[in-house]
């Protein structure tokens, strides 16, 4: 097999932020910051998956790779699928999202090493240590716990453990998901499972299903572009950074 692929699902229509992959931060579109973090990382093709021409002919003016997905399919996930369903060389798969910008090689590469380093793995995601407070509350933030293996026990919105007692401990899910190619090709044709139509978690189905999924700490934070204050929280930070265009 040719090795890993990852792929960028670009949709054009959003909730909050219509048309975001095309919203220009700092000078460059989003999905043009998403497929720069990308490219460099242990990969060995990025493709761009999207619903709209407009986000494809800037993801090749960029030099970047881009599909056209059918518009109907229902997530990130399933264009992520219909890629990897044509291209059956590439044993692992990486679903980078098209609104996380500060997704780079670090973080891809913990999650293809830890795949490659446990045969049992199938499916490996990002946690984090939860620093602010009021992130601990937000059902925007997605709390994971682990169990010692670090395998993934639950992922939820509301707040996980329970703080009976005085906890700082809370993790987490950000970024990218690495799949081996089997397990998301499984997933793509299983129902929506309960749990997961209760919480709207994808990774939820996959511990329904009786699958296990490798946690990978990370000290970095990434920032998902979802409302205009996540747009300035990411002009601030790039600004700090001295790398506003």
């Amino acid at each position: 097999m040719a090795g890993v692929l990852a792929v960028i699902p670009a949709r054009y229509g959003s909730t909050r932020l219509r048309a975001k992959a095309l919203m220009r931060i700092g000078g460059r579109t989003l999905v043009e910051r998403v497929l720069a973090g990308v490219v460099g990382s242990p990969v060995d093709r990025v493709i761009v998956a999207t619903d709209h021409e407009e986000i494809a002919r800037v993801v090749r003016s960029a030099g970047g790779e881009a599909w056209m997905t059918p518009p109907e399919l229902p997530s990130g996930t399933d264009r992520v699928a219909y890629v990897a369903r044509q291209l059956p060389e590439y044993h692992l798969v990486l679903n980078v999202q098209g609104d996380d910008p500060l997704v780079g090689p670090d973080m891809i590469g913990s999650l293809v090493e830890a795949l490659e380093g446990d045969p049992s793995c199938q499916l490996a995601v990002l946690a984090k240590r939860i620093e602010r407070e009021e992130e601990v509350s937000s059902p925007s933030v997605v709390k994971m716990v682990f169990d010692l293996n670090m395998r993934a026990l639950y992922f939820s919105r509301s707040p996980i453990p329970y703080p009976r007692n005085r906890n700082d401990r809370w993790y987490k899910h950000i970024g990218p998901y690495a799949y081996r190619r089997s397990l998301l090709m499984e997933f793509a044709s299983w129902e929506v499972t309960p749990l997961e139509r209760v919480e709207s978690l994808e990774m939820l189905r996959v511990l329904e299903m009786g699958r296990s999924i490798k946690c990978v700490i990370t000290e970095r934070d990434t920032i998902e572009i979802d409302t205009e204050e996540d747009v300035r929280a990411l002009e601030e930070y790039l600004r700090d950074r001295g790398e506003l265009d």
